[in-house]
């Protein structure tokens, strides 16, 4: 079957190839003929080595398709079912689940660490231990969620992981209160999803902000009451909040020097949410005076945050009643043998989220 497989860490160019198998087939395991995926940043951030990764490897961690197939003991799905695929499936086995954490299961980062796919040439790890820049792929059959008949798949494999992270980020980790002050500091998929979190959750003001002005003008769309360049935040901040700073700070770049930013942004006692997946070697560095003086709590975000099921089942409700805009983040279209084209886009801030039709 064809795939976009990536061989060595730190190209920014993907292989689209015919001769990729999908492997690991059997008990517990899912068949599924992907449909749609969305080119993540994480994806660009595994390609550069920001995100550890094994290579070569398979990109892509947001799909949705049709089940082919179902191992022994499967019973949560079927032949036939649409389903959207969960990078970080819950084993509801290990102590985080039974606290209900299922989003810090570690399950998912353990299968990542084997290949599911092959070449003649060798083995092929699946990003995420999942990898949906291809046509077929076996997963677990927790990462396998079935999604109602009228989620097309384009929209559900965004639901797999920027909307439930951005939408997560403000409903379940902020908990945003209505009538606050927000800010969003990086306005790709991921941001904007934020972004229409927070406007849900009754936010007064919402700032976007990015280099990008096809982003900015995008946050607009989405719900934000301003949109600035980062040279114009602190500005922003002395106009909206007299200078106090703002509620809720969310950093959704994954860098040491925008979470500081966002850190100095937020008002005493108010809330920094980090949401970008950043380097092991890039440190945030606070000083243990302004830590506890301030009392700014700093509260990161992983996956959303929460039970990942219900967040899915809250996405597809929130799109049926229009309070979110679930097809304007897919601003780029293409077929699979166009992955360099858009992964050029996304480098340069032009697409906020592009589906890949496989």
């Amino acid at each position: 079957m064809r795939a976009a497989v990536l061989q060595e860490i730190g190209q920014d160019k993907l292989e689209v190839l015919d001769d990729v198998e999908a492997v690991g087939f059997g008990p517990g395991k899912v068949r599924i003929r992907i449909k749609a995926t969305g080119l993540c940043h994480s994806d660009l951030s595994a390609m550069s080595g920001v995100l550890p990764q094994p290579a070569p490897f398979i990109p892509g961690h947001e799909g949705a398709g049709e089940v082919l197939d179902v191992g022994d003991g499967v019973t949560s799905v079927q032949p036939g079912d649409r389903v959207l695929v969960s990078w970080l499936p819950a084993c509801d086995a290990c102590a985080a689940c039974k606290r209900g954490q299922g989003h810090l299961c570690l399950t998912g980062f353990m299968n990542a660490g084997t290949p599911n796919f092959k070449r003649p040439g060798g083995d092929v790890f699946g990003f995420a231990g999942t990898g949906t820049f291809t046509e077929e792929a076996v997963v677990d059959a927790g990462s396998a969620v079935r999604i109602p008949d009228d989620v097309p798949y384009e929209i559900a494999a965004l639901i797999g992981c920027g909307v439930t992270t951005g939408l997560g980020s403000a409903l379940n980790t902020a908990q945003v209160a209505a009538g606050s002050s927000v800010a969003v500091i990086g306005c790709g998929g991921v941001g904007i999803s934020a972004i229409q979190g927070a406007r849900v959750a009754g936010a007064a003001r919402i700032v976007a902000v990015d280099p990008v002005e096809s982003r900015r003008a995008a946050a607009l769309r989405f719900g934000a009451t301003e949109a600035v360049a980062p040279d114009g935040l602190a500005d922003a901040k002395q106009q909206l909040t007299a200078g106090e700073g703002f509620d809720y700070v969310f950093e959704v770049v994954g860098k040491s020097a925008t979470a500081r930013t966002a850190y100095e942004a937020t008002r005493r006692g108010g809330t920094l949410i980090i949401v970008g997946a950043g380097a092991m070697d890039d440190f945030l560095q606070l000083n243990m005076f302004e830590l506890f003086f301030d009392e700014k709590r700093i509260l990161p975000s992983m996956y959303g945050g929460g039970d990942v099921h219900r967040s899915y089942d809250r996405a597809i409700a929130l799109w049926r009643a229009g309070r979110i805009d679930l097809e304007g983040l897919i601003t780029h279209r293409v077929r699979l043998g166009e992955i360099n084209e858009a992964l050029d886009q996304m480098r340069s801030g032009e697409a906020l989220r592009t589906c890949i039709t496989v």
